[in-house]
């Protein structure tokens, strides 16, 4: 029996549309062909879509051309309005009966639930798998998957998230994977903006950079994210963009909503986004969400 490069036989490999092919569906479109899935892409920038063909990925015109043969969808795209204007495109959610829908953006909580109902109610199925990582982790398979859904779908889909993720989970229903990522989300602008300010302060009091990040180590106060973006802060680089400023605040809003409807009071959260807003309009909404740092500490 022929098996792909991964060594699933064929009867096992899903035919796949991915919808979106911008900084983080181009990689996981490369990896999952070169992995021996049949892929087919399309981007409204048709030319991104382009540039995966010779990894062996095939680009559709349209969304429609994308999904009539796949067994399943990947969903790599903005917000929940790209995500209803794609589907539009590629038929309507009829389109959608006998296959797989797999929403793997950040959209708020109730906007995944109510996408679920109409894919399920056209007869397809829906898991919502959000994701924590950016570009390499797209590329070498390394991604943290958001998984919200029922069991059974999740065990359909695993074989094919597993090729992009060491392990993904399962975090509970519809609507808990996307409240799951946001909260990851908030986190990041949290961090940030925590971070630039204590940095700022104690670089523009004279401390040494090196003593304070030392002190900072080996304290139970210290996250990762705070040496991956130090450099960014300290050279005031933010061009290289995995994740956007622009993304970051949309992110932020859909939080606060989700956080306001579950009854919390998410009062810091609007003077954040507050700032990660003036960062975007001052011409960083698509350089890294690092770019807080100008906003806080300004030149």
């Amino acid at each position: 029996m022929a098996r792909a490069r991964d060594g699933k036989t064929r009867e096992q490999v899903m035919r796949v549309a991915l919808l979106g092919t911008g900084a983080m569906g181009a990689p996981v479109a490369r990896r999952l062909a070169q992995g021996g899935w049949p892929v087919t892409a399309w981007n409204r920038t048709i030319e991104r879509a382009r540039a995966l063909e010779d990894d062996g990925v095939t680009v559709a015109e349209t969304p429609a051309q994308a999904v009539a043969k796949a067994d399943v969808v990947l969903l790599w795209l903005a917000d929940a309005d790209a995500i209803r204007a794609s589907l539009d495109e590629a038929g309507g959610y009829p389109a959608l009966a006998g296959r797989l829908v797999i929403q793997m953006g950040t959209i708020a909580p109730d906007e995944s639930r109510e996408l679920a109902g109409a894919v399920e109610a056209a007869g397809g199925r829906y898991l919502e798998c959000p994701v924590l990582g950016s570009i390499p982790e797209a590329r070498d398979g390394r991604l943290i998957l958001i998984a919200g859904g029922d069991e059974v779908t999740f065990a359909a889909a695993e074989p094919l998230l597993a090729a992009i993720s060491p392990s993904p989970t399962r975090v509970g229903a519809v609507g808990q994977g996307a409240a799951t990522k946001l909260a990851f989300n908030h986190l990041i602008g949290a961090l940030t903006g925590a971070f630039s300010l204590s940095l700022g302060l104690v670089r523009r009091e004279g401390v040494d950079t090196e003593t304070f990040m030392g002190l900072l180590r080996g304290s139970a106060l210290y996250a990762p994210t705070f040496d991956k973006k130090l450099e960014n802060m300290r050279q005031r680089d933010f061009a290289s963009a995995n994740f956007s400023t622009r993304h970051l605040l949309k992110d932020l809003r859909l939080f606060e909503m989700a956080a306001r409807e579950a009854g919390l009071d998410p009062q810091t959260v609007p003077a954040l986004a507050q700032a990660v807003e003036q960062t975007a309009e001052a011409g960083a909404a698509d350089a890294d969400y690092s770019a807080l740092y100008d906003t806080l500490d300004p030149r």
